[in-house]
């Protein structure tokens, strides 16, 4: 096990390093630094003695190991359109994010696994059916249409959920603010966190669904009915049990993509997340946050990759055993 995490562990630096090039390149040639910090007034000496300041004078692999070390202490500079630093603006919005990402993801495992599992027990039934049409819809519409309905339904017509903000907020120590403890903030975070977690929702109950109705038919499955196995026994423990390897698969990458993609739902439901913060960074061409984002969405996929790759060893006893042997 040692020797698989280290493995793991040594791809995914290598990852980041191509991660951190990329998001180097920016800075090289998506705009001069100095004309996003300074304005037309500025002299030409001004600016060369900025450029020397800022160490762009150096040869090209010097600011890249400096912008490397840089990023490893969490020191992305300052932010050309805030002129505060990255580090402390991402923080701030941070919480936010993984908030409503975390909600999220619970909506749509508390909800799909079960929905999925019955469904591929009781597939001729019409709650069967019903959830594969609610599925499809949730499948087919983008996830900007749904929440604008969700707010004309239940803020503007029912009036019972907020439609924009994140609510009352309780700092928890000087880096993290939760709006978990208040009843504002519960109530805000449903309408985003059900938005976001949709898509997921629906991909989790017909991805255990498929895998439900292929592992019923094998023949480990049988021979548990025939030794008088219950039911909930062979449902829940053999059945659900081996549809667990492609689920996990399938919910680490998109519990990544819903952190790295929030952008839309932030916007339309005004979350002050990071989403928010990268889309004003595109919009003024603010490259250190955009760098900022893309090391800090790359560390994300790497870091719940490595978490699925040693739950597939705790799970499967296969790869236990093929590990051993090799």
């Amino acid at each position: 096990m040692f020797g698989f995490i280290s493995r793991r562990i040594a791809m995914a630096l290598v990852v980041m390093f191509v991660v951190a090039l990329i998001s180097f390149l920016l800075f090289r040639f998506v705009g001069d630094p100095v004309n996003q910090m300074v304005g037309i007034e500025t002299t030409p000496e001004q600016r060369e003695a900025l450029r020397q300041r800022l160490g762009l004078n150096d040869p090209v692999l010097v600011q890249f190991f400096r912008y490397v070390l840089g990023a490893i202490q969490f020191d992305f500079g300052n932010s050309y359109q805030f002129k505060q630093p990255v580090a402390d603006l991402i923080g701030r919005r941070l919480p936010a994010t993984l908030e409503l990402s975390f909600a999220s993801a619970i909506f749509a495992l508390m909800l799909g696994i079960p929905m999925g599992v019955y469904t591929g027990l009781n597939r001729d039934s019409w709650l069967s059916k019903m959830f594969l049409s609610v599925s499809l819809v949730g499948i087919s519409l983008p996830t900007f249409f749904i929440g604008i309905l969700f707010i004309f339904f239940f803020s503007v017509t029912l009036q019972w959920l907020p439609s924009f903000g994140r609510g009352e907020v309780v700092a928890l120590g000087s880096f993290w603010d939760t709006g978990f403890l208040t009843i504002s903030g519960l109530k805000a975070i449903i309408l985003p966190a059900i938005t976001l977690g949709l898509y997921q929702m629906t991909l989790i109950m017909r991805l255990i669904r498929a895998e439900m109705l292929e592992v019923m038919r094998t023949d480990h499955i049988k021979f548990a009915r025939a030794r008088g196995l219950p039911n909930r026994s062979v449902y829940y423990i053999h059945a659900l049990k081996n549809t667990m390897v492609p689920v996990i698969t399938i919910t680490g990458l998109q519990l990544g993509s819903i952190i790295a993609f929030a952008i839309i739902t932030e916007t339309v439901f005004q979350w002050p997340g990071m989403g928010i913060l990268f889309l004003q960074a595109v919009q003024n061409v603010d490259i250190p946050i955009m760098a900022a984002y893309l090391l800090l969405t790359a560390f994300i996929f790497v870091f719940i990759n490595l978490i699925v790759d040693i739950l597939y060893v705790v799970i499967d006893p296969r790869l236990r055993t093929e590990r051993g042997r090799a």
